[in-house]
């Protein structure tokens, strides 16, 4: 098969660790007999830099022509970079809403899965990181807090903010029949997270959600208050699948989730359209502190490179084949930085690259 891929490297690690999931994706095409085609476009602060915006019309335009997009880190240092003395609009992350705006980009998927290997790494109790815990956080992407009207002004002398939470029932419906098919491939369990107690968007979600669960009758689900999943997450994260909430409850619940991983080096994510497309990316951000140092972790964006291939092209065996290298990389005790501990070998970012697509 031949797969045309828009490459966006980003900033800080962003170049180094796109560069390993590339050419774990080549090893992959030489096995499997398939031609990966990359093409590579800007955004973010190279955007700026060369252009004067995160994101150019132009490349929009050449991302939505591409099969999939594979996206590096975007942003820098926030106290010291020039791109944040801009005005929001025109800062790196601008960018990412706007493509993601543009590409229909909806449903974000965020796999959390704590490996036997790096359990020492999981800052939960023992016996809490000895169940182990595989979810898939399933985010909104494009509604919400973040995209609804907002403005500061001046009322009656006082400086005044305000930002609007919007929904409407057919941006839920679609992000809940998203949630349940992911269940029903997974363990057929949905745990829809809401603040329906206070909020008038969640008491909608709720609505709408049980809706859709009556199309999948093989699917348990069960409603969640935000809070209580934040703490449920630390207590007990092995009785979640899938959890399937709003944009910002999803932002912040997906970086918890992470961290309980060990490393937000090692979580991948997608987020899909109504299509199959979608655009692949690790979950952390730039760390520029690092950047250029070939010490950055690559296996995020090489697992987010496994999801494009099962989810834009439907490569089940190709996906099996990069996180089983990744999972023998781990038991041959090979780590990274972030995850090296007494009796493993530390690599570099491109060490590991080679080491992985050496066992697909």
């Amino acid at each position: 098969m031949n797969c045309n891929i828009a490459v966006i490297k980003g900033d800080g690690i962003g170049p180094e660790v796109v560069s390993e999931a590339m050419k774990v994706l080549d090893a992959v095409g030489v096995k499997y007999g398939h031609t990966f085609n990359y093409e590579q476009l800007l955004m973010g602060g190279c955007s700026i830099d060369v252009h004067g915006v995160p994101l150019t019309d132009e490349a929009v335009a050449r991302a939505k022509a591409a099969d999939a997009v594979l996206l590096g880190s975007i942003g820098g240092n926030t106290s010291t970079s020039p791109w944040y003395k801009l005005p929001p609009e025109k800062r790196p992350e601008a960018g990412l809403l706007k493509i993601r705006k543009e590409l229909g980009l909806f449903a974000n998927l965020r796999p959390a899965f704590l490996y036997n290997e790096l359990k020492g790494a999981c800052p939960l109790k023992e016996e809490i990181a000895d169940k182990g815990f595989d979810m898939m956080i399933m985010r909104e992407l494009t509604g919400g807090l973040y995209f609804g009207a907002r403005e500061t002004k001046e009322l009656d002398g006082v400086l005044t903010a305000v930002d609007t939470l919007t929904y409407n029932e057919n941006e839920i419906r679609r992000i809940a029949i998203k949630g349940f098919d992911i269940a029903m491939k997974r363990r057929k369990k949905v745990t829809s997270v809401d603040k329906a107690n206070v909020l008038d968007s969640s008491r909608l979600w709720r609505k709408i959600v049980e809706e859709v669960a009556k199309d999948y009758p093989e699917v348990t689900y069960e409603h969640m208050l935000v809070d209580n999943c934040a703490m449920q997450l630390v207590k007990d994260p092995a009785q979640f699948d899938v959890v399937l909430t709003e944009n910002m409850f999803g932002d912040i619940l997906s970086d918890e989730a992470s961290m309980i991983t060990g490393s937000i080096g090692m979580l991948a994510s997608a987020s899909l359209n109504e299509t199959k497309f979608g655009m692949y990316e690790p979950s952390g951000g730039s760390a520029p502190d690092i950047a250029g140092q070939n010490k950055a972790n690559p296996i995020a964006t090489i697992l987010s490179a496994a999801m494009m291939l099962r989810y834009t092209f439907d490569m089940d065996k190709e996906a099996d084949a990069i996180e089983a290298a990744v999972q023998q990389v781990l038991v041959e005790n090979y780590r990274t930085c972030d995850i090296v501990s007494e009796g493993t070998e530390l690599v570099s970012c491109s060490q590991m690259g080679d080491l992985i697509a050496a066992r697909v």
